[in-house]
Order: structure tokens, then C-alpha cells, then sequence
């Protein structure tokens, strides 16, 4: 059995591709790279089965028809045969020296008393044009270098969230949630990160800037241009959060207040981004998601709005919706819209 395997979604990647995969090849023998090929139509595939061949005890290239990124994170999930999984987009890489550290770490751990659920380490926001580089750290937030459950957690800042590029999971953990992500949809990292917290038990925070996450193509998912066009996506993904995790069953105080927040921000964001479409069709949205809400759960749609970020999407009228977009910083730090 391989210690980690990571999985590369791979869609029209041709252009950026190897930089990634070269990134990951350090990890030897200790580690699987699943490139998985969602249908493109570049030359993607024939740089995966190069990668496969010159590899072959290293690197898998799996070819499917186009399903979307969440598609490829399924396959991913469903050929690893690592302990743990992680997900590295084709236009991202990692740092060599925390990568070294990450493995080192999880090789320690494997054959420990406690089994590991999830490795929290950095991400580093590689903005184009950006003179400082923003980086996600949970220092202050979660005990460093040694095994801890939410309990020994402290409460996570505004602004501060556990994203895909900052976890490891134990792969079979995300078997037994039941982890499915749609296909076709964007947004999924969401989903990715988010439901299986709610069975995670030990935690460990390695604190090194490991995940390099790179912002700044014009037809990337997080371009705000881009989000506006795929807002019904987004909108998708922020209900199947809603329906996925009772958050009202959550026995950890600690846990359900995170999720709440995480939540919160997804909320926000869908929100600002119909607001700031400034269609009359995606202010009817916006009404139809908190209606959405409101129907669903109506406990939950009060504690959504009467939080300050909530009382800031729901304030009528022009006047209301500038403050709104006050809001808007705060999400654009999490998601690092370009």
C-alpha cells in the first residue's frame, strides 16, 4: 500500500500540467499520482501516459469521459490505494521541502496507536501580480506537531477556513462518509472539504506553506467574471452543504460552531456574487436561495442572517446592497477571486 495519493484533475490541462506532476515526483515510491484526464481534447492524455510510462510505479494515468472536476475527484477517491488522499489542481504545485516534511510526518503517524483522519498544513495564494504573497495559516488555531481532536481546537478567526488545499484525508474516511461529488459542477472543493469534517476525530497541523495555489488564468473557476457566469453551480453546491451535514446533529460544540461559519462564508459568497451581477434574473436568485433557506430550515436561516455577515446580504433596497458588498473583502480573502 502507497502512503498518500494525490489526485489530478485534469481538464484541457496541456499548457500548465507538468509543472504540477514534476512537483509531486519527489515524493518516490511512498507515493501514487493518480492524473486523471476528465475528457479533454488537448494533449492532456498523451502527457498522462507519458508521465504513466516513464513511472510506472509512481504515476497512474485513468482517461474518463468529461464529468467535471468533481468526476475526477470521485475516480481519484475510487482508484487510490494510498492511506491517505489529496487533491492538487493541474495548475497548482507544491512546495519540495514541506512536501518532504508531509510524508515524513504521515509515515510517523501511519503506524502509530491513534489512527490520523486529516493533515492540516499551509496553502500559499500564488496570485499573478500579487507583491506579497497571502498565506492561510492556523497557528493560534490548532495545536502544531502532535495528534489533537476539535475539542483541543480553538475557535477559527473570520476569514480563517480549512480549504482543499490546506487538508489530507485518510482515504477510507472518505469512503465511509459516503463522499459523492455531482458531476458537472463547479465549486465542488466545497463539498470536498466540508462533509467529511463531520466524522473526523484526530487532527494534526504540520505548520508549513506545503499547498502552492495559483490564481490567475482568466477562465479559472475563481475568476470573479467566471463565478457570475456559473453562479446556478455555485448556488447548487451551497444546497447540497445545506442537505448534506445536519449541523444540528453535531455533538461537538467546537465543530458545529466551524461549520457554521465555513456555512456562512459559502452563503456569502453565492450571495455577493448575485448581487454584484447586478441582473434583475440573479436578485430573484438571491431571494429564491434565502427563500431556499428559510423552507429548508428555518433555525438555520436564522442563525445564517442574524450573523453579521448575514444581516449584511439581506439589507434592502441600493443602499443595502452597497454595504453588501462591503462584505465581499471577506470572501474574496477566502476564495482569492482574481
Amino acid at each position: 500500500m502507497k502512503l498518500l495519493s494525490i489526485a489530478i484533475p485534469c481538464y484541457n490541462s496541456q499548457d500548465y500540467m507538468e509543472h504540477c506532476v514534476e512537483s509531486l515526483l519527489s515524493g518516490g515510491e511512498d507515493v501514487e499520482i493518480l492524473i486523471i484526464d476528465d475528457g479533454s481534447t488537448d494533449g492532456t492524455a498523451q502527457i498522462a501516459d507519458n508521465y504513466a510510462e516513464k513511472y510506472p510505479t509512481i504515476v497512474k494515468a485513468i482517461h474518463q469521459e468529461n464529468g467535471g472536476h468533481g468526476e475526477a475527484v470521485n475516480a481519484g477517491i475510487r482508484n487510490a490505494s494510498g492511506l491517505y488522499f489529496k487533491v492538487v489542481d493541474s495548475d497548482d504545485w507544491v512546495n519540495a521541502e514541506a512536501y518532504e516534511k508531509i510524508l515524513s510526518v504521515l509515515k510517523e503517524l501511519s503506524g502509530g496507536s491513534k489512527t490520523l483522519d486529516m493533515l492540516i498544513s499551509n496553502f500559499v495564494y500564488e496570485k499573478e501580480g500579487a507583491k506579497r504573497k497571502k498565506v492561510m495559516k492556523y497557528t493560534g488555531t490548532l495545536p502544531e506537531n502532535r495528534i489533537f481532536g476539535w475539542d483541543e481546537a480553538r475557535y477559527f478567526r473570520k476569514g480563517q477556513y480549512i480549504l482543499m488545499h490546506s487538508v489530507i484525508y485518510r482515504t477510507q474516511l472518505l469512503r465511509e462518509c459516503g463522499l459523492e461529488l455531482p458531476r458537472h459542477t463547479f465549486y465542488v472543493d466545497n463539498l470536498f472539504v466540508y462533509v467529511p469534517l463531520a466524522y473526523v476525530k484526530n487532527m494534526y497541523y504540520l505548520n508549513v506553506d506545503f499547498y502552492r495555489y495559483y490564481i490567475g488564468r482568466e477562465d479559472q473557476s475563481v475568476n470573479e467574471k467566471v463565478m457570475i457566469q456559473r453562479i446556478d453551480q455555485q448556488i447548487r453546491v451551497n444546497k447540497l452543504m445545506v442537505e448534506t451535514v445536519d449541523l444540528w446533529k453535531l455533538s461537538n460544540r467546537k465543530l458545529r460552531r466551524y461549520m457554521f461559519n465555513y456555512l456562512e462564508i459559502i452563503t456569502v459568497v453565492s450571495t455577493i456574487m448575485l448581487i454584484r451581477s447586478g441582473t434583475k434574473e440573479n436578485l430573484e436568485k438571491k431571494r429564491e436561495l434565502w427563500k431556499y433557506l428559510k423552507e429548508y430550515d428555518l433555525r438555520l436561516f436564522w442563525h445564517l442572517r442574524k450573523g453579521i455577515m448575514g444581516q449584511a446580504m439581506n439589507l434592502p433596497g441600493k443602499s443595502g446592497r452597497k454595504i453588501s458588498v462591503a462584505a465581499y473583502k471577506i470572501s474574496q480573502k477566502v476564495v482569492g477571486f482574481n
